[in-house]
């Protein structure tokens, strides 16, 4: 059966416009930042992010890319060239021979450390300082449902 395509409406296709655009203004604005003060790249930071948030500092390949919503591809090349710069390290999967895990190391966890209060000064100036704390809420609950969603939807 074939679904119907439903256009945007002039609204809507503003609001995305706008939505879009914040997005990119603001990414772009907190990775340039984030590469001028910490060496690290947005890309890196997220990595070392993700790390972190695990107790162990590991995950596999694949869940690592699976939570950045990266290509296999993308994922391998910038966690070879991490590892080159001491940031992690690749370790091999005992119970299945085709998977690995990406591990933190000490200077890579030292490198986020440092970087963190950078980024969150820059989300502040950039973002929280402009928006009121119940646009904050409205802003979380609103993100909280889209991500279940496409979590939901997931391949």
């Amino acid at each position: 059966m074939e679904e119907s395509v439903r256009p945007l409406g002039a609204e809507e296709q503003r609001v995305w416009r706008n939505f879009v655009r914040l997005h990119e203004k603001l990414s772009g604005r907190l990775a340039r930042t984030l590469l001028a003060e910490s060496s690290l790249s947005a890309a890196d930071f997220a990595v070392l992010v993700n790390l972190t948030d695990v107790p162990e500092g590991r995950r596999r390949y694949q869940d690592l890319a699976r939570a950045l919503e990266w290509e296999k591809s993308r994922i391998s090349h910038h966690i070879a060239r991490m590892a080159g710069r001491g940031l992690v390290v690749r370790e091999d999967c005992l119970e299945d021979a085709r998977g690995a895990f990406v591990v933190i190391t000490e200077q890579g966890r030292a490198a986020v450390e440092a970087a963190a209060p950078l980024h969150g000064e820059a989300v502040r100036a950039l973002f929280l300082d402009h928006v009121t704390p119940s646009e904050v809420r409205t802003l979380e609950g609103l993100s909280a449902r889209v991500i279940a969603k496409l979590d939901e939807d997931a391949p």
